[in-house]
């Protein structure tokens, strides 16, 4: 990785652990780049996971009591975190963007002691109903929003073929989601057509800006009209799980904040 941004994030984790009295544990890279898309003007979408001091847990003064630091946008810098409790809770409901996190292939900063067993914990909390209801809610939801008219952003046939190949990974049960596209994409069994058209979009969108827009296609079209009807079937027919033994969790977060 160019060491120019990796170097312009940890600036940016320092200020935020002054300014918050926080320790990030763990940042990485969670967006179009860490996927393997980014186009010619993409930003940074660095998120982290970050723990206060024990005390701020334990004080019964809840009017300051947020589990999110959002710093604003600043030009190509869109860098957010959550606190570690937050984090803990989302991973006992197998929460997918998290578990993405932790596989991202562009780390910024890390406690590695602490995000080994971070991951280890993703694995055991890791549920595949959860993360392939989500990830068809997210197709579903961006392509009522995305995908209309003749004319459409490269970039958001993304936003509903990704969620749609994680669908599929799962399916074929080849473990957790990575965040690379071209990962999925060279194992999810598409025809040729479909391979052939995804490539050439990639082509596209990293050659176009963020708002480059071309003519629909109606190969990927199809393709995402048969797999959202699909994966809609294949998901009424999953089973619930029982609810998740927090108290591997439990015992984690005291151990990290009590340190």
């Amino acid at each position: 990785m160019d060491g120019a941004p990796h170097a312009e994030v940890n600036e940016r984790l320092d200020a935020i652990e002054r300014e918050h009295d926080v320790r990030v544990l763990y940042a990485c890279e969670s967006g179009s780049r860490a996927w393997g898309f980014a186009s010619t003007d993409s930003d940074y979408d660095v998120r982290f996971v970050y723990a206060r001091p024990i005390d701020w847990y334990l004080s019964i003064d809840d009017r300051r009591r947020r589990d999110v630091i959002e710093t604003p946008i600043d030009g190509l810098w869109d860098v957010n975190g959550w606190d570690l409790r937050k984090a803990l809770g989302l991973l006992a409901k197998s929460n997918p963007p998290l578990l993405e996190w932790l596989r991202s292939p562009i780390v910024y900063r890390e406690d590695a002691a602490i995000t080994t067993r971070l991951r280890a914990l993703a694995e055991q909390y890791r549920n595949e109903r959860s993360c392939r209801l989500h990830y068809l809610n997210m197709a579903n939801s961006n392509h009522r929003e995305y995908l209309k008219g003749d004319v459409v952003w490269r970039k958001k046939y993304f936003y509903l073929l990704r969620p749609l190949f994680a669908c599929r990974w799962l399916e074929r049960e080849l473990g957790p989601v990575p965040m690379e596209f071209e990962t999925m994409l060279s194992r999810v069994d598409l025809s040729v057509d479909v391979l052939d058209a995804t490539k050439r979009l990639l082509v596209e969108k990293r050659a176009a800006t963020e708002q480059g827009r071309g003519p629909a296609d109606p190969v990927l079209n199809r393709f995402i009209a048969d797999e959202r009807a699909h994966q809609e079937a294949a998901a009424a027919a999953l089973e619930g799980v029982a609810s998740p033994d927090l108290e591997p969790l439990n015992a984690f977060f005291r151990e990290i904040v009590s340190a």
